[in-house]
């Protein structure tokens, strides 16, 4: 067992302070204990000291803050039935890894089974613990095809068409009701900031950590030739491949962010300059400059006067917290996305706001008898009558409307023959490649299996396939859309929810 200090309790530590020895990896992920940090042993109970090693090792150091989450919520279980058969993490055996995987994935008895997508993502924690504390042979092996699922697939693909993004953010965001009119009561007060952060992400597909984590001067602001994107830069330590690359987003989208920042924004930081938050803080870095050019580099000096430099491309997302820029009145981050307290709004914390805005399309298009449900144990027809987003439903949604734009401009504005779209699939890449150089992925299979693939009987080459010359016209972007919806599972579109609401 292991006593944590008081300034490092979280939300959920038990009352008398005393963590069990499988809390360790989630407690450090949480408390963001780092090596060397004192650690208060319970004289009464034992520590198993190899994993207080392992969490606070290079291997689980290194690892993003979301990805420590997730590797330390999985192991978790496994260290308690571990322990309910009295057998230790470095003794244990494949029989025992079988046995739990039986349980975790198909076991009847367990009504909380796991899908194979699931299971993979909690094999490669277990075996990258397995592997740092050199237990052989491994128990289990995620690189191994037997360790892994079969059925393992993106099973969080979400889509919503744009006129269901404009429901969920209408009622969900803006607090409307189905008539689409504000409700009563409805407090608005980080309306502008989270509707310009949805918009924002669905037009450029950026990943949550990658919009949420920008600074105000990253704001794109190049336009391209014809007027309706601009184009900005992903700093390569924000993203999950480490390498930056190109982003693109409407003008409209970076239009509703710059009224944000002049507005909920500035509101926000008037108001910590007055409390003196910003005073208070153990780290700030004021930016002194910002070099721009192939290599966008920041300079500051901290609070010490020491004067230090980085380029853009290499600050994550926690060393960006600590820059400020000189505002009119004093100091005020350089973060774009603020708490109402005007301090950075941490990357994760957007799944709430998204949470948050679930329940409230729940509330307005469920009945009471309906919500009561687990959304885990409703029926399809119940689900399918409101919509649901997380942050990485908007790029989902991204990748699925530029595939099916760019579908459209080759198969019918151009109107290229058959050996035209081949040529011109030679020249530039067909929609495909083109949403994998979107979306940032290394191998165009990706982009295939993961985001658009998996969704039973969606064959958009032959739903999108160019009419003959003597065909009616095609059909605009909406009705498209609409006929995904119905004859395709997985895309939430706003005539099937309001068709199953009324």
């Amino acid at each position: 067992m292991v006593w944590v200090p008081e300034h490092w309790q979280w939300g959920t530590l038990p009352a008398e302070g005393v963590l069990g020895v499988q809390d360790l990896p989630e407690a450090v992920a949480r408390i963001g204990l780092q090596p060397g940090d004192p650690v208060f042993l319970d004289p009464k109970c034992r520590v198993d000291p190899d994993l207080l090693d392992y969490v606070l090792s290079p291997d689980f150091q290194s690892l993003e803050r979301e990805s420590k989450r997730n590797y330390a919520t999985d192991t978790r279980p496994l260290l308690s039935f571990l322990s309910s058969r009295g057998v230790s993490w470095r003794r244990a055996t494949r029989q025992d890894l079988s046995d739990y995987r039986h349980w975790r994935c198909d076991a009847p008895g367990n009504p909380g089974r796991i899908s194979g997508t699931k299971w993979d993502r909690e094999a490669a924690a277990f075996t990258k613990l397995f592997k740092w504390g050199k237990v052989r042979p491994l128990p289990v092996d995620v690189s191994q095809k037997e360790d892994r699922a079969a059925d393992s697939v993106s099973s969080r693909v979400s889509w919503l068409t744009p006129r269901t993004w404009g429901l969920w953010s209408d009622i969900g965001l803006r607090g409307h009701t189905l008539a689409r009119v504000a409700a009563p009561g409805w407090d608005s007060r980080t309306e502008l900031r989270n509707t310009s952060f949805v918009q924002l992400l669905l037009s450029s597909g950026l990943r949550r950590q990658e919009g949420g984590a920008l600074l105000t001067f990253e704001l794109p602001t190049q336009r391209l030739r014809h007027g309706r994107y601009l184009h900005g830069h992903v700093a390569g330590a924000l993203s999950r491949s480490k390498n930056g690359r190109t982003y693109y987003a409407t003008v409209d989208a970076v239009g509703q962010v710059e009224s944000y920042v002049v507005s909920e924004r500035a509101w926000a930081v008037q108001r910590a300059q007055a409390a003196g938050r910003y005073d208070r803080l153990p780290m700030m870095r004021l930016v002194t400059r910002v070099r721009h050019g192939l290599k966008p580099k920041v300079e500051w000096v901290d609070a010490n006067g020491v004067v230090g430099a980085q380029e853009l491309n290499l600050l994550d997302w926690r060393e960006r917290q600590w820059l400020f820029v000189e505002g009119p009145n004093g100091p005020e981050p350089a973060w774009l996305w603020l708490t109402e307290q005007g301090l950075p709004m941490a990357p994760d914390r957007w799944n709430g706001v998204f949470r948050t805005a679930n329940q409230r399309c729940e509330e307005v298009l469920l009945t009471e008898k309906e919500r009561q449900i687990d959304r885990d144990f409703r029926l399809a027809e119940v689900c399918d009558k409101s919509p649901y987003a997380t942050p990485h439903s908007a790029r989902h949604s991204m990748a699925l409307y530029m595939l099916i734009v760019l579908n459209q401009l080759m198969e019918t504005r151009y109107g290229l023959t058959k050996a035209d779209r081949r040529d011109f699939a030679l020249l530039f890449g067909d929609p495909w490649f083109l949403v994998k150089i979107l979306l940032g992925h290394s191998d165009v299979e990706t982009t295939k299996r993961h985001y658009l693939a998996p969704v039973a009987h969606l064959q958009l080459e032959s739903i999108l396939a160019a009419a003959d010359d003597d065909s009616e016209d095609v059909e605009d972007l909406d009705g498209v859309f609409a006929r995904l919806a119905r004859e395709s599972a997985g895309i939430q579109d706003i005539d099937t929810l309001l068709g199953a609401a009324s």
